[in-house]
């Protein structure tokens, strides 16, 4: 690894974990191969980037680089964040969402959850109030339909800007379905879709029976486990209690929302049906007719055309899967290497 290629690595990574990975390239290794491996890493680019080594006219960048890095090699286990109710180490960020940015906690155990603008406190603050809703409300048989929630506080920072934060439990193994979306450009098969439908409706049912509707069934707030076929919902920063109005819209996904978010009318269970139903439908390639029927009395513009009972529609779902591929058998379901 040469010097521009070290600082170059230093500069652009956001954590020490990304350093690592970068010096691990192929395009990064030297004589001596890639560096792997963290402490390895770390005396490596120490030898590169040290000011008291550095090439003739490059001690600033020098300087710039190795400070960098001392202060990636001390964060690289966690920036420590003390609460009324514990000490979390604050990793990297590992996702950007559309109000929020998540952050690794204590490893990856947990997932801390900071809102862009202080303005959507509001909506962190409701996701929590619901999260805690369906953890004292819900069937607990139905529990890992949604993540839960460790902590809910306000963070104040350097800036004396408070931003209320949630600490919740990371789901492992799942992917968005966006990601699948995006992996299966052609659409899937109706087969393997039909799974994650009867998943989402069960969870969407759970929140019901809880008195919340959840607001936003996106297809970045729907989580699958591609190997044992499970399903959560996440991100429920847009949920309310049935009869009341989202409280606002993800700007790219306008067109996805029934009428009655856009007009600011009550939502209900109708609502969540009408977003999961486009959603599921949006996956599958050259659905049979009888789903596309199915599908289409889900969607009415009238809320009080559609159904209004997630579990219901389920049986009546499965009525049609049976009709139009027999009895259920697991088929096996990857995300492209």
């Amino acid at each position: 690894m040469t010097f521009d290629e070290a600082v170059a690595a230093i500069t652009r990574a956001g954590t020490f974990a990304d350093l690592v990975a970068a010096c691990a390239r192929p395009a990064c290794s030297g004589p001596g191969g890639a560096v792997g491996d963290a402490g390895h890493a770390y005396r490596i680019l120490v030898k590169i980037v040290h000011p008291d080594v550095a090439p003739a006219g490059r001690s600033p960048a020098a300087t710039a680089a190795f400070a960098r890095l001392t202060t990636l090699w001390s964060e690289r286990d966690g920036r420590p964040l003390t609460t009324r109710r514990a000490t979390y180490r604050v990793g990297g960020v590992v996702a950007t969402g559309d109000i929020a940015r998540l952050h690794a906690v204590d490893g990856d155990a947990a997932l801390l959850k900071l809102p862009h603008r202080p303005g959507d406190n509001d909506l962190m603050r409701a996701e929590a109030a619901a999260l805690s809703t369906l953890a004292a409300d819900g069937d607990p048989k139905f529990r890992a339909y949604a993540p839960r929630l460790l902590e809910s506080f306000t963070h104040e920072n350097a800036a004396r800007e408070r931003r209320t934060a949630n600490v919740i439990a990371r789901q492992r193994g799942f992917v968005p379905l966006s990601d699948v979306d995006a992996a299966y450009p052609g659409g899937l098969d109706p087969r393997d879709v039909a799974w994650m439908w009867r998943r989402l409706l069960t969870g969407l049912g759970w929140a019901h029976r809880a008195g919340l509707v959840h607001g936003a069934v996106l297809p970045e707030h729907v989580l699958i486990h591609p190997a044992e076929h499970g399903l959560v919902l996440v991100d429920w920063c847009y949920a309310v209690p049935a009869g009341t109005t989202i409280p606002a819209l993800v700007t790219e996904h306008r067109a996805a929302y029934p009428p009655e978010v856009t007009g600011k009318q009550p939502a209900t269970a109708a609502t969540d049906i009408f977003m999961a139903t486009g959603l599921m439908l949006r996956l599958i390639r050259d659905p049979p007719v009888a789903l596309r029927r199915f599908a289409r009395g889900c969607r009415y513009d009238k809320p009080r055309m559609r159904p209004q009972d997630a579990w219901r529609l389920l049986r009546e779902f499965d009525e049609l899967l049976d009709d139009l591929y027999g009895p259920r058998r697991f088929r096996p379901f990857a995300m492209p290497a």
